[in-house]
């Protein structure tokens, strides 16, 4: 039987498609911190980046109306139009847009562009700040919102109208009368400034000859070494071998020497505060030899969000821009409970040190701490870069270090004495770990003395007398750099990494051995500010400078007001400069060679990336060659180049085939002219810590370190 079907009935419409929910909008600074909050908000929460500012002053002229209150001109970012595109066009569809760039001057500022940008109110509850990137610490933020901090704008603002009028007004007379390139800056001027005052100083120093006398003595089969300290009851100096000579003829070197005093202490050392910006970056530099850039980049990315597996995408630090050592009552509880349970009540502190506070520091955030202490450095291993790891294994370490109880050694001083010549030793023994447990350091190793009493005599078995000189200062490694800048209240966290950034890319200064020296026209450029703008560096000017505009954060000192009160004396320096200032002539140096083009003498001349090879008749001959060192090792790549040494542009060696661009073989560590003996590959030299060491770049081989 034949089946029917029956007609459907006509459809009176098409059904309407249910419109989707609109959705919040968040905007943030990068793409990595997007990413890692979205996940948190959940589905009714849309998060994109502005990646970074998307307006500024422009770059082709001052920007700032001086006649008018020093009002800005802001224009957008070249290259932001599509970002700002996108921003608009997701704010017009958000139910509500909420600002969530970093909780500092730069966040403040970025919020208060977009809110221009996008038509939002600046009164409106539309900013949201959070110091740490966790589920807890984003929601927690989302329950608080506010309106724009001005007083944080006006403080950032105050900041980028004085740097314009300083860069704007110098620059352009170093370009006229040094050479063009140049720049000036308030807080690169200082550190310059600070370069060359200790380079004088080494110039200036002059060697004084000392000497000293380490001896060996025994008590029985026990030998323990001590050093002279003076003659009848009091310490004396030993300036020259007559001294000495003097000091070895009152010695009977087979008669006994009498133990006249032992004093024994327990000595307590304190752990460090955890880190702020200024000590993060010094203590990666001498610990993990890492510049300031670098540092920073690693902080960044542990800050905004690491995929950490099944907990996905995770911040692991708190906010890396900081002067504060502060920490927050929950961390401390955290740190105290994971103590507890992983090494005792012992090593936990009841009053966990607090930090001193440097010049002029804000304390507006927390230190830089771990976000869970219990996300130990081992068990993120697998998932950060070995700079994280190296990082975050810091900032763990120390972190929780500061957290625990001191260590305690176990001191011995002994007095020697011999016709009235007096030898003195030191002994310590760890007697109670505490902080070292985590954060060891090579300085506190055991130097153990025989058990002496008063009363006992030991024989010596041998003087060593030897001469020394006094050393001049050591000049500035990025470390002191910045402890200095900051110690003298210069500059902010924010600020010294692209300040020790900027004069080497000047090439004002270079670095030798991981030191700044600087360079013939550093020196220049330094003389010219010195005598012609002398409060740019003035320390006590800059810092007081820096003092104001931290009022003006604090809403106790009107941003026009202060730029106008620097500016007026300035503009009449800059005036008397343009005026009297002579042209500088900066010498080139011969090269030793002729232009291969037309025959007239080459000389080497300083570009903005360095040294380079030029010819003297330019302009009518533009003849350059690169400045470049063989380092006597055939091309890994193509064998048959040389490798030479070269410099990038952030004046960085790197080493690269003489043939380029026929090869582009390029390394950043210096190859030996040696293969790997695992897997054929060719090694290189890095430097470690105090020497250098073979290795294979694929991490399979490495050779004992050489010093």
């Amino acid at each position: 039987m034949a089946t029917t079907t029956k007609p459907r009935a006509k459809a009176k419409g098409k059904t309407k498609r249910r419109a989707s929910p609109k959705k919040t909008l968040v905007i943030v600074e990068s793409p990595a911190k997007a990413k890692t909050i979205e996940k948190y908000l959940g589905r009714s929460y849309k998060v994109v980046a502005s990646k970074g500012h998307v307006r500024d002053l422009p770059k082709s002229k001052m920007g700032v109306d001086i006649d008018h209150d020093y009002e800005p001109h802001y224009i957008s970012i070249r290259g932001k139009g599509d970002t700002i595109k996108e921003l608009r066009s997701a704010a017009k569809k958000a139910k509500k847009v909420y600002l969530a760039a970093d909780p500092d001057r730069e966040g403040e500022s970025i919020a208060w562009h977009l809110s221009h940008i996008l038509d939002l109110d600046p009164k409106a509850d539309n900013r949201v700040v959070f110091n740490e990137i966790t589920k807890d610490a984003v929601k927690e933020s989302f329950k608080h919102p506010r309106n724009i901090d001005m007083n944080l704008v006006d403080a950032q603002q105050a900041r980028r109208v004085l740097d314009r009028l300083v860069g704007y007004s110098i620059s352009p007379l170093l370009w006229q009368k040094v050479k063009k390139g140049l720049s000036a800056g308030r807080v690169q001027s200082i550190a310059l400034w600070l370069i060359i005052q200790r380079e004088n100083e080494i110039k200036d120093f002059t060697p004084e000859e000392y000497w000293s006398i380490d001896s060996e003595f025994k008590k029985g089969r026990s030998k323990f070494k001590a050093s002279f300290y003076g003659l009848n009851g009091k310490k004396k100096a030993l300036p020259n071998n007559a001294a000495v000579q003097e000091v070895l003829k009152r010695l009977d070197p087979k008669g006994d020497f009498d133990i006249t005093k032992v004093t024994r202490k327990e000595r307590k050392r304190q752990p460090q505060p955890p880190f702020t910006t200024s000590t993060m970056q010094q203590e990666a530099n001498r610990k993990l030899n890492y510049r300031t850039r670098k540092t920073m980049m690693a902080a960044q990315q542990l800050y905004e969000g690491i995929n950490i597996g099944k907990e996905g995408s995770q911040g692991l630090i708190t906010y890396m821009r900081t002067d504060s050592t502060r920490i927050s009552v929950i961390a401390k509880h955290e740190a105290s409970t994971f103590l507890h349970e992983k090494y005792g009540a012992e090593y936990a502190a009841t009053k966990p040190i607090k930090g001193k506070l440097p010049e002029g520091a804000q304390d507006a955030h927390e230190a830089i701490r771990p976000t869970s202490v219990y996300r130990t450095p081992a068990s993120l291993k697998k998932y950060l870069t070995k700079d994280q790891f190296r990082l975050y294994q810091l900032v763990w370490s120390r972190f929780v270090a500061s957290q625990m109880t001191p260590a305690i050694m176990d001191t011995m001083a002994v007095t020697i004495e011999q016709n009235k010549v007096i030898f003195k030793a030191n002994g310590s023994k760890l007697k109670f770990a505490g902080f070292l447990k985590v954060y060891g350091d090579s300085k506190e190793k055991d130097n153990l003395l025989p058990d002496l009493e008063d009363g006992d005599t030991v024989k010596l078995v041998k003087n060593n007398p030897d001469q020394h000189f006094t050393q001049p200062p050591a000049r500035y490694s990025e470390a002191n750099l910045i402890k200095a800048l900051e110690e003298k209240g210069v500059g902010r966290p924010s600020t010294y990494s692209p300040t020790i950034d900027t004069i080497q890319r000047r090439y004002y200064v270079k670095e030798v051995g991981r030191r700044f020296e600087p360079t013939e026209l550093g020196e220049i450029v330094n003389k010219i500010i010195v005598e012609y703008f002398p409060d740019i560096v003035n320390i006590d000017f800059t810092a007081n400078l820096e003092g104001k505009l931290d009022q003006v954060e604090e809403g106790k000192e009107n941003w026009i007001k202060l730029v106008d009160k620097f500016y007026r004396p300035f503009s009449t320096e800059v005036e008397s400069a343009t005026k009297n200032m002579e042209k500088v002539q900066i010498k080139d140096e011969p090269a030793g060679f002729n232009c291969d083009i037309c025959g007239a003498p080459m000389v080497i001349k300083m570009g903005r990336y360095g040294k380079f090879y030029a010819c003297s008749r330019f302009p009518d001959c533009r003849n350059t060659k690169a400045i470049v060192k063989e380092i006597g090792v055939i091309c890994p790549k193509c064998h048959e180049g040389q490798v030479i040494e070269r410099k990038s542009k952030r004046n960085r060696i790197f080493y690269g085939c003489s043939r380029f661009p026929d090869c582009d073989f390029v390394s950043w560590d210096k190859p030996i002219g040696r293969n790997c003996p695992k897997d054929g590959h060719f090694l290189v030299e890095k430097k470690v810590k105090g020497g250098t060491q073979v290795v294979c770049p694929n991490g399979d081989y490495e050779e004992p370190a050489q010093k």
